[in-house]
């Protein structure tokens, strides 16, 4: 059975929507589907087809997060003896050798995964690369274009 990694912050917010799904966005489709079938003819009805997608979408995304939510290995950071590695969960500054220009991402599960904010996919090829890395060590990895080669300055919570 697959797990899926998440951090504690990734599965409040998987529950948070959930959450939401369940009280706010489902009752209101149901709402939205019965005032369409109140305006008579279904087959050409657009509302009423339209509600119908809807509710289809949100059923299918409670679903999945239900599902995600009952095989969530979640893992908090701070409780974890890592000896100075990098491991799940962690932020990360790294040292660009080519544009000697710094960076820091913090290695999160897929659903949290969010460049612009810093947060990358524990599947992604860079924090595969970093994983079980230390402070100090340079690291190459592929990326779309090339190799690029960064020195592990510093982890943090």
């Amino acid at each position: 059975m697959k797990t899926y990694p998440m951090t504690v912050n990734g599965a409040k917010q998987l529950e948070n929507e959930l959450v939401r799904l369940k009280t706010i966005e489902r009752p209101n489709v149901i709402q939205a589907i019965s005032e369409a079938r109140s305006h008579g003819d279904l087959s050409e009805n657009a509302e009423y087809d339209a509600a119908k997608e809807k509710q289809g979408f949100i059923e299918g995304r409670i679903a999945e997060i239900e599902s995600k939510l009952s095989l969530a290995n979640i893992i908090d950071p701070s409780s974890i003896e890592n000896n100075g590695r990098i491991i799940f969960g962690l932020k990360v500054e790294l040292f660009d050798l080519e544009t000697e220009k710094s960076v820091c991402y913090q290695i999160v599960g897929d659903d949290e995964a969010d460049l612009s904010i810093g947060k990358i996919s524990v599947n992604s090829p860079v924090a595969k690369s970093l994983i079980g890395k230390e402070i100090g060590q340079v690291v190459e990895i592929k990326v779309p274009n090339g190799i690029k080669e960064y020195e592990i300055l510093d982890t943090y919570l």
